[in-house]
């Protein structure tokens, strides 16, 4: 399973462009996602990468993404797949961990194609289905058929978090995830806030 130590993350292409061709899913709803997703690397220090593709035409990577990692420079590609630029695979390498998690827009060529070609290069890839989309649903489902029949492993932005966090006795972590909950989960974070409210409210005849 995902671990802290076991893993990387890479976004791909989250900008301006790219989110105006997104006809699979609500794009307030990839932009949620990819952020919460992202808020959930940082949180387990799990090492992460950003890229966007020809950035001078495409658009600045989505700000509220890279608001979570400030210090960080996209790399900036012309490859359509991400993993024919030198720079990401060197930068995976280094990190000397074997399990790469992706999101992208779109699913069908900017996740798709580093997916499948990292998995042909022996790595363990999983990819996040609701932080990334295409420009119909057709091509999005067909693109997560063909990533499963290659090797690639689909999950949900909070399942990666919850895999991380594994047990509530790591409460290290637990306000952090608490937190991404409320900021990003709908009703599980309003059902949470209203769980630590009754929590905090005094019994009868107490002050």
């Amino acid at each position: 399973m995902l671990t802290p130590d076991n893993c990387v993350l890479i976004l791909i292409d989250h900008q301006p462009f790219q989110f105006a061709g997104l006809r699979s899913h609500d794009t307030q709803t990839i932009i949620n996602n990819v952020v919460g997703l992202a808020k959930s690397a940082k949180a387990f220090k799990v090492p992460t990468l950003l890229t966007t593709v020809v950035e001078d035409k495409g658009g600045l990577l989505l700000k509220p993404l890279q608001d979570v990692f400030p210090e960080q420079k996209p790399i900036d590609r012309t490859f359509i797949n991400t993993w024919e630029d030198e720079r990401v695979v060197a930068w995976v390498k280094k990190t000397g961990r074997t399990k790469i998690v992706m999101a992208a827009l779109w699913t069908e060529i900017c996740l798709a194609f580093p997916v499948i070609h990292a998995l042909g290069d022996g790595y363990e890839v999983y990819f996040v289905t609701d932080a990334s989309g295409g420009v119909s649903l057709e091509a999005h489902e067909m693109a997560v058929q063909r990533m499963i029949q290659a090797g690639g492993v689909p999950l949900t932005w909070t399942v990666f978090a919850s895999e991380l966090q594994r047990d509530w006795a790591r409460t290290a972590t637990v306000p952090a995830l608490g937190q991404m909950l409320v900021e990003h989960m709908g009703n599980v974070g309003t059902s949470l806030l209203w769980e630590q409210q009754l929590l905090n409210t005094p019994r009868a005849g107490q002050s």
